[in-house]
């Protein structure tokens, strides 16, 4: 029997979608069989990212009522082969939607497959509380921002009274040279205050970002790669090491890089 994971985060925009689409990839990578299911009703890009929205038949609605078995709703991922996708619906009455019903999907799922990761709507709608209720663990992506942290607390409070196994943290979109200036608060600090496990930092990188603007592969040469590459097997494992976006920036050749990059 797999493992169900929600992925959540108490605002839009800290890179949510895009960290699901690399993680189920590099876990894909890594010989685990994963499944991505898509419960953003109306607003889901899951499909988009992977990009295989042109070749979706059906969706977990499909399934849900019965149109369809659950293996033909599934997409195969175009560039990482075995990385399947359960689509969401475009539109939809999402008040026909109930949690029991997805839980049922997503615990089928689970039998067939190592990882069940649930890309859930941001916020703490309605939405929310159905993807959270039909995971095993959670992971609460946010950004260093003060503001993403206040959505991702209030978030983690609401999680922590479904009684999951796990609730982890992943901060996204670090900037090691602010750290080091003392200008964002560190990973260390936010998990402390958040009063959750760290399971990973993911630093600022172009080439992360290019997998939710251009659909592309995640470079595997890039820093956010390597990032992603410990935080998964520190998902596996349940330990390792969690990735420094500071060490090229301390030290005499690390203030040089800091002072570069405020003059760039």
């Amino acid at each position: 029997m797999g493992k169900s994971i929600v992925i959540t985060s108490g605002k839009g925009g800290v890179g949510k979608t895009t960290f699901v689409t690399a993680v189920g990839r590099i876990l894909r990578a890594q010989n685990r069989s994963v499944a991505l299911v898509d419960t953003d009703f109306g607003l889901n890009n899951l499909d988009v990212l992977l990009g295989v929205e042109n070749r979706i038949v059906y969706d977990i609605i499909d399934v849900i009522e019965n149109r369809c078995r659950l293996r033909q709703a599934l997409v195969e991922d175009s560039e990482c082969k075995g990385l399947f996708v359960l689509p969401s619906a475009h539109t939809y009455d999402q008040s026909r939607v109930n949690a029991q019903s997805i839980k049922a999907v997503v615990n089928s799922l689970k039998s067939g497959f190592d990882y069940v990761l649930i890309d859930s709507p941001a916020g703490i709608e309605t939405g929310f509380h159905r993807a959270v209720c039909c995971a095993d663990e959670a992971i609460v992506v946010s950004t260093p921002h003060l503001s993403a942290l206040h959505d991702a607390d209030k978030t983690i409070k609401i999680i922590k009274s479904y009684m999951l196994s796990k609730v982890s943290l992943v901060l996204n979109r670090v900037r090691g040279d602010k750290e080091c200036d003392g200008q964002t608060v560190s990973a260390t600090d936010a998990s402390t205050l958040l009063g959750v496990e760290l399971l990973g930092v993911i630093p600022e990188d172009d080439k992360v970002n290019e997998m939710s603007t251009l659909s592309l592969a995640l470079n595997s040469r890039s820093e956010g790669y390597k990032a992603m590459e410990m935080l998964c097997q520190k998902l596996i494992n349940g330990k390792g090491e969690v990735y420094n976006p500071t060490k090229k920036y301390s030290g005499v050749l690390g203030a040089i890089r800091r002072k570069i990059k405020k003059i760039i």
